[in-house]
């Protein structure tokens, strides 16, 4: 908990409250379904609460935006984004039921009322968001394959809406062919070693009508 509130000191007490409250939720949860690995579960706040919150870091969602969470798992970063943005809608998606039966729960148990969740393939969904987050749940042609034509069309923040993408590793091949895509590397905002190759791609996708 030391770790979030290193890198973002201004929580309310509300939110302080909720980030602590994930521990134990997550460990309570994992022993049914188990949705996070126990080397994971041990380093939650490092590996997938501070991982998720790296995207808080590149942009800053204003009240009322609304964000979609591709291949949510077991909320990530769905949920600390929600904590962290209590004035916007938060819709976690992911094709596995039982994901999302921890997901809800641990919504439920923070009190969260700004989070819901759809048990469905992505392609499925007809809305459109400001921005669409995840993390690596495919290679990027086939991720903005999945969410074509859900951006909304109102632009309300300086980075132009899209894909904010949390991955890792060397992504100059997957990326050749979206110029307009922007890599901001998570060791310029956190200096702990599990983000020595992590990074968060934001690639603005068009509104299509």
């Amino acid at each position: 908990m030391e770790l979030i509130l290193k890198y973002f000191p201004d929580l309310t007490e509300t939110q302080i409250n909720q980030f602590k409250q994930l521990e134990n939720l997550y460990q309570d949860w994992n022993l049914k379904i188990n949705v996070v690995s126990r080397k994971d579960i041990d380093e939650l706040y490092l590996r997938h609460v501070l991982h998720s919150l790296g995207i808080a870091k590149v942009m800053e969602f204003k009240d009322g935006s609304k964000i979609m969470d591709v291949g949510t798992g077991g909320g990530f970063p769905g949920v600390p984004l929600a904590i962290l943005y209590p004035e916007c809608s938060f819709h976690l998606v992911d094709s596995i039921a039982k994901k999302l039966k921890v997901v809800n729960e641990v919504v439920q148990g923070l009190g969260l009322t700004n989070v819901k969740t759809t048990h469905t393939r992505v392609e499925e969904i007809n809305d459109t968001y400001d921005f669409i987050v995840s993390r690596a749940v495919a290679a990027m042609p086939t991720f903005v394959h999945w969410v074509k034509g859900k951006i909304k069309k109102e632009q309300n923040h300086d980075l132009k809406n899209g894909i904010l993408y949390l991955k890792g590793g060397d992504l100059s091949e997957e990326l050749k062919t979206y110029r307009t895509a922007t890599i901001y590397d998570l060791p310029d905002f956190f200096e702990e070693v599990f983000f020595e190759t992590k990074k968060i791609v934001h690639l603005p996708l068009k509104y299509k009508g």
